[in-house]
């Protein structure tokens, strides 16, 4: 008999779907340059809004979404890749121990990729709202990081993620996917009797509301200097 427990909440899948979206159209834009660039700085800002969010969310998120409960310590993580079954049970709801840290570093790739991208420019056409604001030799060393630097790290770690994602699939016969989507994941009646399922109320989903028009606010004021 298997049971349905709540580990992602609406927020959080929420979050998921559209920064896949946004960092789709972000690197496909950058690769076609011209007049895309517009929508590579527009979709920028809103990356910087979920962003914001997110690190907001690890902390006062459902249970699942809290960096206190997936970030784990060295030990945990090499109890994890060792095998050990209880690392393993331990990890059996939200991200495991390595996963953890896999996801807590694609988060700060991506929050340096888009520090980064706003004190850019091309010295041509194209500049961050932020680039007149510091010295012309930080604006072309972080240009560098954006175009040359964290891309590379930006794309192994999204290849690394959606590795993860197939070797579950079609190793471990476990579906990823489908939890990001319901929010639910089916455990047994022995594993549910134990688990901390996610708050995903109205109470949790005003505060989701209210933490992303504070990251939407900043996003249209930087929209706002860059089109001044």
């Amino acid at each position: 008999m298997y049971l349905r427990i709540r580990v992602w909440d609406l927020p959080l899948r929420l979050f998921h779907w559209s920064l896949l979206a946004l960092v789709l159209t972000c690197l496909v834009s950058g690769w076609v340059g011209g007049w895309w660039m517009t929508w590579h700085l527009r979709s920028g800002y809103a990356v910087v809004a979920l962003l914001l969010f997110r690190w907001c969310w690890g902390l006062c998120g459902g249970h699942h979404a809290r960096f206190v409960h997936f970030v784990a310590g060295p030990r945990r993580v090499l109890a994890y890749l060792r095998g050990k079954r209880e690392a393993a049970h331990a990890a059996a709801l939200g991200h495991n121990p390595a996963g953890g840290w896999s996801v807590l570093a694609l988060l700060g790739v991506l929050s340096l990729q888009v520090a980064s991208g706003l004190f850019a420019s091309d010295q041509i056409f194209t500049q961050g709202p932020l680039a007149s604001m510091v010295p012309d030799r930080i604006s072309d060393a972080l240009t560098y990081y954006h175009t040359t630097v964290g891309l590379p790290l930006l794309y192994g770690l999204i290849g690394l993620h959606v590795a993860a994602v197939l070797y579950y699939a079609l190793v471990e016969r476990t579906n990823l996917v489908l939890p990001m989507l319901d929010g639910d994941k089916r455990v047994d009646a022995a594993t549910a009797a134990v688990a901390t399922a996610s708050r995903d109320g109205w109470r949790q989903r005003l505060l989701a509301g209210a933490l992303l028009a504070g990251g939407g606010a900043l996003a249209l004021w930087l929209n706002w200097l860059g089109n001044r």
